[in-house]
């Protein structure tokens, strides 16, 4: 129970960030912002209250907020696996030394910008329900708005879900394309696709995991990807 609330806090720590920088970027009108589109929807996607969303706009708005911009770090886990971590922080000096801190105690490395990142596609990925769609009509409509791959997934739950892919600078299309044909994402991401992926032993995996975890743990962090295999 008290894990899912943490959670839970995490989620809504991270969306309420991504709505500053979304706000503070392309201003508080959804309508003409869809970095800020997608952030409302994510909120939706974890549950997070209304009023909470429209608190962290208004905040995003304010003298007072704030300033935090968002830094990609890169490294590498033990075994050889490689590690991007995105973070949302208002002090880059704490957070890159917590950052490394994490790498070091956790038998990994941080790296200098560009020593892992060419290793992973940077990606738009949006999940829909597949109830109610023609699936094979709308992987064919989609592909002239910049859809590259489009399969089955399951969610936490075990739902299934449709993941759609896109490159980074399509995001933005594809995602009006999908509100113009009334289709609103599960979620909509920018993700670190691994081009390839290390093979390691179920042993070597915890020994990840257990980095990942301490990463995701910290408050400035926001998301954390692998090429774990």
């Amino acid at each position: 129970m008290f894990a899912r609330w943490d959670r839970m806090a995490k989620q809504f720590t991270r969306i309420g960030r991504e709505i500053a920088i979304a706000v503070k970027a392309g201003g508080p009108d959804a309508a003409i912002n869809p970095a800020l589109r997608r952030c409302m929807q994510n909120a939706k996607s974890v549950n997070m209250p209304k009023d909470r969303v429209e608190a962290a706009i208004k905040r995003a708005m304010g003298k007072e907020m704030d300033n935090y911009e968002e830094i990609l770090y890169e490294g590498y886990a033990p075994h050889g696996v490689a590690l991007l971590v995105e973070t949302a922080t208002d002090n880059h000096v704490r957070t890159v030394a917590n950052v490394k801190s994490y790498f070091n105690k956790g038998g990994g490395a941080l790296g200098n910008s560009g020593s892992v990142s060419f290793q992973f596609k940077k990606m738009g990925v949006f999940k829909l329900k597949p109830e109610g769609l023609n699936v094979d009509d709308l992987e064919l409509e989609l592909i002239d708005f910049g859809l590259e791959e489009m399969g089955e997934s399951a969610d936490e739950h075990g739902n299934d879900v449709l993941v759609l892919r896109c490159t980074f600078v399509d995001f933005g299309k594809l995602q009006k394309t999908l509100e113009d044909k009334g289709i609103a994402p599960l979620s909509a991401e920018i993700e670190w696709i691994p081009q390839s992926t290390v093979p390691i032993s179920e042993t070597q995996a915890e020994d990840v995991s257990k980095l990942i975890e301490r990463l995701e743990q910290d408050d400035d962090v926001s998301k954390v990807f692998h090429n774990m295999g």
